[in-house]
């Protein structure tokens, strides 16, 4: 079976100075301090534990994340499977930008699972972001955070207030898990657990490795026909790599020009 880990991170803002509020152009002149990982927090599929790290008040008020870097550089290391929200477009390259400015080397590869992106390709909802996707398939919603207050505070090395900011990373975590199930059985592009097994008597599910599935019609291309499967355990489709029609069908079998 893949490993799955769902990933979710915090981060401080950039401060910069600015002349105004609104349309700002600002140059990289301006800053006054970079972003920094305030806080991680990440779960293996189906699995109990929670694990993330935060910083502590004097790491916060120096900016220095690289203890909490390494650890979760630890657990992507073991990871088949990476599970985010906007992950590709956020958590990814910002876990990669600390990691290689705090002199790291990447941790073994792994595949990337964006439910962003499944909400976009396969849904019409109102809103992709996470907290309304939760409410909205009945799974549950985020912390409120109270605003930017938190992140102020955060910075100004409160310890609590980092705690504050794990928890609410950690709900986060427990949040995506529930979305990406909600998600995932509509996803044509997954990668499969069926690869990582060995021996197998059975088919299994390509999505979540059960051999819990039943047959149902057939998928078709131009040419050829494949056995269809739904799988019990998570409602995903599936089909055979076995194409049903024999060589005198396919012989006979024309192409539209």
């Amino acid at each position: 079976m893949l490993k799955i880990l769902h990933v979710d991170i915090e981060t401080a803002p950039v401060a910069a100075y600015v002349w105004g509020l609104w349309k700002n152009n600002v140059g990289t002149n301006q800053i006054m301090s970079d972003w920094f990982m305030l806080t991680w927090s990440a779960k293996w599929h189906h699995e109990p534990e929670m694990y993330g790290d935060r910083l502590y008040s004097q790491e916060a008020l120096d900016q220095d994340d690289k203890r909490i870097m390494y650890s979760l550089w630890k657990l992507l290391d073991e990871a088949d499977v990476v599970i985010g929200h906007n992950g590709d477009k956020f958590d990814i390259p910002k876990i990669n930008t600390r990691f290689v400015l705090n002199g790291m080397s990447p941790p073994s590869p792994y595949r990337s699972v964006d439910t962003l992106k499944i909400a976009k390709r396969k849904f019409k909802f109102s809103s992709n972001r996470l907290d309304y996707l939760g409410q909205l398939l009945g799974v549950g919603r985020k912390i409120d955070t109270g605003g930017f207050q938190l992140w102020t505070r955060c910075m100004q090395g409160e310890d609590a207030a980092l705690q504050e900011m794990l928890d609410y990373n950690q709900q986060d975590v427990l949040l995506l898990e529930d979305v990406y199930d909600k998600l995932m059985p509509f996803a044509s592009i997954h990668p499969s657990h069926t690869a990582a097994q060995e021996d197998l008597d059975d088919p299994t599910c390509p999505k979540c490795g059960s051999d819990d599935l039943h047959k149902r019609g057939y998928a078709y291309t131009n040419m050829s026909k494949f056995q269809r499967f739904r799988c019990n355990d998570c409602s995903s489709w599936s089909r055979s790599r076995i194409n049903e029609r024999s060589k005198n069908d396919m012989h006979k079998t024309l192409m539209p020009i």
